[in-house]
């Protein structure tokens, strides 16, 4: 097989996945509606449920409604007949997720589920299967047909089931007002986690913090440069507020300009009104002005732009932040 049929394989294989979730649009009606009220009011869970491939599917619907706002469980079919039904609570709504509704394990788990007199959701890919005409509330994930060659491997079906957990799971996002904040406080780790909560003050601090008044000389100033290793220093006035920068930069364009050395201080070659930030701002706003202003420093300031210290793009990329 060559280059090129495979490719034409995996465009063929995108080309209908993508078919089969523009085919769901038509079939979000109003069950879809209710079951979103209906899991939206509930003082319980959503418990989902599935068995195979769907049952994988079912975890990930799980994490992305913990992760947003929506309590909910994982539930495996075959494992709920052995013991894990105790998970359900009375006020629980169960969402089992199958392409045929038809499995063994789930006949057997639904009446179970109706007997303890939950609402009992189903996602699933066949609207007259058993699952369907015992649920309260149907999904519907229906697609003509797999990407598999076969017409046999999960494939489209699962994708469908995915993508009607994430217009479940959005859907409750915008209906409980879940914002920014909130997402913060349910993924305070990894790189996703500094993103949300890492601030300036927590990164800055542990640099040096070059400072020389307007009136020192070359040597003063490119020795607190050097010292900093931050690649510049700040000129600060007697009340310590910011007149301005002197960076490697102004170094270099000093020197192909031919001063003389002898009397250039630092007020001479500093530039003003540099770029700012205070302590309490988030890292990725200091990131995105960095990345607006392609520079690789800013001047950290308190109220009455009084100098704190530097923050460097290296902070940053230390932290995976970039």
């Amino acid at each position: 097989m060559n280059s090129s049929q495979i490719l034409e394989i995996a465009q063929r294989t995108v080309r209908l996945e993508a078919e089969a979730l523009a085919a769901l649009i038509p079939g979000l009606n109003n069950d879809f509606v209710q079951a979103v009220n209906a899991v939206k009011e509930t003082p319980g869970r959503l418990v989902v449920s599935g068995i195979g491939k769907s049952a994988i599917v079912a975890q990930k619907i799980v994490a992305t409604l913990n992760s947003t706002g929506t309590p909910s469980l994982y539930m495996h079919a075959a494992d709920a007949i052995h013991g894990d039904l105790g998970m359900i609570q009375r006020h629980d709504i169960v969402m089992i997720v199958s392409k045929s509704g038809e499995s063994p394990e789930i006949k057997y788990l639904v009446p179970l589920i109706k007997g303890f007199g939950n609402k009992l959701l189903a996602m699933v890919g066949n609207t007259q299967s058993f699952l369907a005409k015992q649920a309260d509330f149907v999904l519907n994930t229906t697609v003509s047909k797999e990407a598999c060659p076969n017409n046999l491997a999960p494939t489209s079906s699962t994708t469908a089931q995915m993508v009607m957990g994430d217009a479940l799971a959005v859907c409750l996002m915008e209906l409980s007002g879940f914002n920014g904040q909130d997402f913060a406080r349910f993924h305070p780790g990894g790189n996703l986690g500094k993103r949300l909560y890492m601030r300036v003050r927590d990164l800055y601090t542990s640099n040096e913090r070059p400072l020389v008044k307007p009136g020192a000389q070359l040597k003063e100033t490119i020795l607190s440069i050097s010292k900093s290793r931050l690649g510049i220093t700040v000129v600060c006035g007697a009340d310590n507020s910011v007149l301005g920068v002197v960076t490697d930069g102004d170094l270099r364009r000093m020197l192909e300009q031919n001063q003389s050395l002898t009397e250039v201080s630092a007020a001479d070659i500093m530039t003003v009104s540099p770029k700012t930030i205070g302590p309490d701002e988030l890292a990725v706003n200091a990131l995105e002005t960095l990345k607006r202003h392609d520079i690789t420093q800013l001047v950290v300031v308190e109220e009455n732009n009084r100098y704190l210290g530097v923050l460097h793009l290296h902070d940053l990329i230390k932290e995976g932040l970039l």
